[in-house]
């Protein structure tokens, strides 16, 4: 009997890691959807519209989970998570403006590192100093992908940089008031939460960039399966990963979130014809290297970009 529940069991963590995987290189094709996207529509309005319709598409699954029954009303908790999600979301879609995809994304995984220290420095966690010594080459690596990018793109190469921190104080304070709500609850309520902060300030970006201000107008019909497909990943990248969440330990499925890196790459290549170069390639690396260190240690969650 033992025999048939640890084959049982390694079949269950198998199926978790299959799911992960496909959550993975899938989440990448919304980036570059997102990437179309930005020619028309502004980083707001297409994160606004990312997590309107993830919402939405999560409904019906979200019901037959439970039954038919609506969780309770967003509190305080899922409107800070919502703003921080949404931010990250900004942030990283103005990154896919001006950068390659590959390199937008090596940049945003300098977040499990800012989350060790966030975890050291706001949640009081123990981090040891072999890990503080990951996060430096972790750093390090960051700044060899920003180098051959600042001439080229400038300040924009901060945008994935300020999408990990935002998304690194996410997982913080998911981890804070994490047990009270399942993961397609939190993922429903925090996504309807991130639309509610994001609707007043459409525009917002219009502005910065010197921009004439317009009323809010229904995208072009053309538009909208691309805006659908952002919002169906983003949704079924959730479910995926609280999926493959419910089968495997989370420090087990936290480092196939790497293989976003090399989707990135491949829709970079196939779409946008944006082939990385060498000392992006070292960076990307070393940013992985370190990271991988960081979450073979305890205290770090999976890291799905969820939300």
């Amino acid at each position: 009997m033992a025999s048939v529940v640890r084959q049982g069991t390694r079949r269950e963590v198998e199926l978790g890691m299959l799911l992960m995987t496909i959550a993975m290189l899938l989440f990448p094709a919304s980036d570059a959807l997102a990437k179309f996207l930005t020619a028309t529509l502004t980083p707001v309005q297409i994160a606004a519209a990312r997590f309107l319709l993830q919402s939405l598409l999560l409904l019906p699954v979200l019901l037959i989970y439970k039954r038919g029954r609506l969780p309770p009303a967003p509190g305080a908790r899922h409107l800070a998570l919502g703003a921080l999600i949404a931010l990250a979301v900004i942030f990283l879609f103005s990154g896919l403006h001006y950068l390659p995809i590959a390199n937008n994304t090596a940049l945003f995984f300098i977040e499990p590192l800012l989350l060790t220290l966030i975890s050291a420095l706001a949640l009081r966690e123990t981090v040891s100093p072999r890990q503080w010594m990951a996060v430096l080459i972790g750093l390090v690596g960051a700044l060899i992908v920003l180098r051959p990018n600042w001439t080229a793109y400038g300040p924009a190469a901060i945008f994935p940089v300020a999408a990990g921190a935002f998304f690194a104080g996410f997982l913080a304070l998911t981890r804070v008031v994490g047990g009270r709500d399942d993961a397609l609850t939190l993922a429903f309520w925090t996504g309807m939460a991130a639309t509610l902060v994001l609707a007043p300030i459409m525009g917002l970006d219009l502005l910065i960039e010197g921009r004439p201000i317009r009323l809010p107008s229904l995208p072009a019909p053309g538009v909208w399966p691309l805006l659908l497909g952002v919002g169906a990943i983003a949704a079924a990248t959730n479910v995926l990963t609280a999926l493959a969440l419910r089968r495997a330990d989370a420090g087990v499925l936290a480092p196939f979130q790497y293989l976003e890196i090399l989707s990135a790459t491949l829709w970079g290549w196939l779409i946008f014809s944006e082939i990385p170069d060498l000392l992006t390639g070292i960076g990307a690396a070393i940013i992985v290297g370190s990271g991988l260190y960081v979450f073979t240690h305890p205290g770090q969650p999976a890291d799905p970009r969820s939300g």
